[in-house]
């Protein structure tokens, strides 16, 4: 007999991640809010910049995304030299793991937090571990209590999706002070732009004051640029420098890096996706409880409507996509009794909006 090729351990327990939705049987146009993509799609500047590159398309992009870093160093006051790119957040993600965690490791997350950490943790051959939240939100004496001497790093999702919950950065500041040195904290701060409380920050200044935090961030959320696959981490040197030894020379694609610079240029169009989304999140949080509906208190470009059981989100979800309206079951994050719904365009949210009422039997 025949011995087929073998995956190292591990690697058959992994579940592919599965994106969001974007087709309905039988139908030519749906409503998308199943992937927290950008309501107002990308900036113009950043579309001009995509087509520009088209006429160069023959040519390697700059390996070191030199410019985009210097960009993002300027806009965040933060060293370049301390700053990856990537071929979205995601691939930070799992960078960080490959370089990091292997057989033997524990990575640990908490439970309602982005599926891809346990997968990044399982394809380096680590066991991921997840951690109990409190009332939908990350717990500190939970993680620290969740400290083996076999964790190698903590991902922590702040915001965190799809729970939209977010630790503030005091509470981030102890979990800092009592994780191991030798513990890397990465903070997920894919959401940090649409946040803003006073007591929240993404944590780069949390990178500076160690050795141990890590930061990531993504272009594919407020400004718009999901399908281009941009992502950036802020990380201490040493860290940055084993980054830059293990990702791809040409990981990042030429349109990508002009696209990431114009749209961090086109400040304008940042404060007017933020403000359409701070005006849509409220009124559809404040019609749907008006409608009886538990919509948990959060942040983010998404709210989370939970049902009493997983059979009625299961129902909300078929009557959603009879209506032509595509949203996120949350079964796979451990949530199967609620949806989430990404914050659209206005006629998108007064869709979704009526269509809920309607399930629910509310005017």
């Amino acid at each position: 007999m025949n011995a087929l090729p073998m995956p190292r351990p591990g690697i058959r327990a992994v579940r592919p991640y599965i994106g969001g939705e974007s087709t309905l049987p039988g139908r030519d146009k749906v409503i998308k809010l199943a992937s927290n993509e950008g309501a107002l799609g990308p900036s113009p500047e950043a579309v001009a910049a995509l087509q520009a590159t088209a006429a160069i398309a023959h040519r390697y992009p700059d390996g070191g995304c030199t410019a985009l870093r210097q960009a993002l160093g300027a806009m965040h006051d933060i060293d370049p030299a301390t700053i990856v790119c990537g071929a979205g957040s995601d691939e930070l993600i799992s960078l960080l793991c490959r370089a990091y965690v292997g057989p033997g490791d524990e990575v640990l997350h908490t439970e309602h937090g982005f599926l891809m950490y346990p997968i990044a943790a399982r394809t380096a051959g680590a066991a991921p571990v997840a951690v109990m939240e409190t009332s939908l939100k990350a717990d500190v004496d939970a993680l620290l209590a969740g400290i083996s001497p076999r964790t190698r790093m903590v991902f922590l999702a702040n915001p965190n999706n799809p729970t939209s919950t977010y630790l503030t950065d005091e509470e981030i500041g102890r979990l800092r002070a009592e994780l191991p040195p030798d513990v890397i904290l990465v903070i997920d701060a894919a959401y940090a732009e649409y946040v803003d409380r006073n007591d929240y920050d993404p944590g780069h200044r949390r990178v500076e004051a160690g050795d141990n935090v890590v930061v990531t961030r993504t272009f594919s959320k407020i400004y718009g640029l999901g399908g281009v696959r941009l992502g950036w981490a802020h990380c201490p040197p040493a860290v940055a420098d084993v980054l830059n030894r293990v990702r791809n020379p040409f990981n990042v694609a030429a349109p990508a890096q002009a696209a990431g610079q114009a749209a961090l240029a086109d400040g304008p169009f940042v404060e007017q996706a933020k403000a359409h989304n701070a005006v849509w999140r409220a009124w559809t949080v404040d019609r749907l409880r008006e409608g009886g509906f538990d919509i948990p208190d959060g942040v983010g470009n998404f709210v989370l409507v939970r049902f009493g059981n997983p059979a009625e989100a299961d129902a909300a979800d078929a009557h959603l996509r009879w209506h032509g309206i595509i949203v996120r079951g949350m079964t796979a994050y451990g949530l199967p009794h609620c949806l989430r719904v990404t914050i659209g365009l206005e006629h998108e949210m007064r869709a979704v909006v009526e269509a809920l009422l309607s399930f629910n039997g509310a005017p």
